[in-house]
């Protein structure tokens, strides 16, 4: 039986200003596997990559069966659909004889998200910036931790795209410009203390408050506790906190805002690798087994 499995990181987006454009791979996976099977039903999601990269690579459809494993909540603004479309554009991409090149996947992928942010710092792991097909990437480095407060509470990206306004004062598109470049400019020299007092926003986040009212506090409880800065990590409901120490404290210092919703706290580095495969089963392929190989 042909089987792949593909690893791809989860992801922060936005940072703040970056509205679409920014995102960081972490840490936290979830593993795709696909084997060439009977026919199976497969949920939306899985039809619809499928079909699109059929149509895109211009192969004959076949059969696969799908399993999806890992830690990756869903709708909590931690790219775990963009995780999940991505494995599945790899793995038919390798059972297919990689007809596709990984920017082509990449651009699929985001097509089908409709924003590119989660789908760039999943394909290509650390730092991306991306600028209409093109993706700029910057390693991360193990010093800067990231704090992530997951509360039990999902936000579907429609809803949170729904509720932002169509037009925004220009003083408010200026300061998010100049934020989200001053972010880059961070991540680009590996100077994150010019971080500090960067990720404030005024396209999205202000109005994702509805959906989120503790957001504030909690943006405001991490910074207080020594974090470069904190903002919603997609469109929520996780609030992502940046710091070069100390990370339990402000992961503490930010669980005690929330009131009486209930969350967890998890600590994590950036994934600087991105999607690549785990394991091959494919008799008919010259790839070896491997526990970990690099995508082409």
């Amino acid at each position: 039986m042909q089987q792949v499995t593909v690893r791809v990181p989860g992801s922060t987006s936005n940072l703040g200003p970056g509205f679409d454009c920014l995102g960081v791979a972490l840490r936290i996976y979830n593993d795709v596997t696909l084997a060439r099977d009977r026919k199976f039903r497969h949920p939306p999601i899985v039809r619809e990559a499928a079909r699109f990269f059929f149509a895109r690579a211009r192969r004959a459809p076949f059969s696969f069966s799908v399993s999806i494993k890992g830690g990756i909540p869903a709708s909590r603004g931690l790219g775990g659909s963009a995780t999940i479309r991505l494995g599945i554009l790899h793995a038919l991409n390798r059972l297919s004889g990689n007809p596709l090149d990984r920017l082509s996947i990449f651009h699929l992928c985001a097509q089908l998200e409709g924003h590119p942010d989660n789908a760039a710092a999943a394909s290509f792991g650390g730092f991306t910036v991306v600028c209409a097909q093109n993706v700029h990437r910057f390693e991360v480095s193990s010093r800067l931790y990231f704090v992530l407060l997951i509360p039990d509470l999902e936000i579907k990206t429609s809803t949170a795209r729904n509720i932002l306004p169509s037009r925004i004062a220009r003083a408010d598109a200026i300061e998010s410009c100049v934020n989200a470049c001053a972010i880059t400019a961070a991540f680009a020299s590996c100077n994150y203390s010019g971080l500090r007092g960067t990720f404030a926003d005024r396209l999205h986040q202000p109005f994702r408050q509805k959906l989120i009212p503790f957001l504030p506090r909690v943006i405001a409880a991490a910074e207080k506790a020594g974090a470069l800065g904190a903002f919603l990590s997609g469109s929520g409901s996780t609030i992502a906190a940046v710091t070069l120490k100390n990370p339990q404290k402000i992961a503490k210092a930010m669980r005690c805002k929330i009131d009486n919703h209930s969350a967890g706290t998890i600590v994590v580095f950036a994934d600087n690798r991105g999607a690549r495969f785990l394991k091959t089963r494919n008799p008919k392929s010259e790839m070896r087994n491997s526990s970990d190989v690099p995508l082409a």
